[in-house]
């Protein structure tokens, strides 16, 4: 009766754990954020452990039975469709239900784009924050980057490819010379980090049009002035 919350790779998939792989191919149940993407993983381990699909959408539905499911005896892993589930996902919701009832709650570690992007970063890493994917509208965001501008720890984001010039004109516009680091493709081919003042990084991207998910991360007590490398 355990419920195994289980990291994948973010994009290179020699990152699987061992562990990961073993508690993958003996669960009961995979539940996958979207089970056309981990399709590819489970082929790839060659694991043929069923699997059925758990996201925002059916999260409500799903659970009680999932409950019920663990409580039986099953054995279940959740998976994201990258990375670590309960960043920027809905595992969440199922782990607060299985705490609920007391089911035991197994944490299998693995990648995290965020900590994936901090740790070459060059920011400071020893005290971080996490704000998920910012707001849609610049309004909502540039309010969230006021509330920031004091805060002396590493500030790590998720962004869209489609956004990101827009987001990057808002830090421009309320955050000033900050130093901004953007992690892109992380553990992929085509793997890259971008290191500058938003000012900067518009500039680039009017060159070279953003591709691919982003970790963007910058800290306000690092400014472009006064950066030494």
């Amino acid at each position: 009766m355990s419920l195994y919350i289980v990291s994948t790779p973010i994009g290179n998939l020699s990152d699987i754990t061992l562990r990961a792989s073993k508690v993958l191919a003996e669960c009961s149940l995979i539940l996958a954020e979207d089970t056309r993407t981990s399709k590819k993983l489970l082929i790839h381990l060659g694991v043929t452990t069923p699997m059925s699909p758990y996201h925002d959408f059916n999260k409500e539905k799903v659970t009680p039975n999932l409950v019920k499911s663990l409580k039986n005896g099953d054995e279940i892993a959740l998976i994201t469709d990258a990375g670590t589930p309960g960043v920027a996902d809905p595992a969440f919701y199922l782990v607060r239900a299985a705490v609920a009832e007391g089911i035991c709650v197994v944490s299998v570690p693995g990648a995290c784009a965020a900590l994936c992007a901090l740790v070459a970063s060059g920011l400071p890493t020893d005290r971080f924050i996490f704000e998920n994917f910012l707001p849609h509208k610049s309004t909502a965001r540039r309010k969230l980057f006021e509330s920031l501008k004091n805060e002396p720890r590493t500030v790590i984001f998720y962004e869209t490819p489609h956004r990101i010039v827009k987001t990057l004109e808002d830090i421009k516009e309320v955050l000033g010379e900050v130093r901004v680091v953007i992690g892109r493709e992380l553990t992929k081919i085509h793997e890259e980090f971008l290191r500058g003042s938003a000012q900067e990084l518009l500039v680039h991207f009017s060159k070279h049009p953003p591709r691919g998910e982003m970790a963007v991360m910058f800290n306000v007590r690092v400014r472009i002035s006064n950066y030494n490398v």
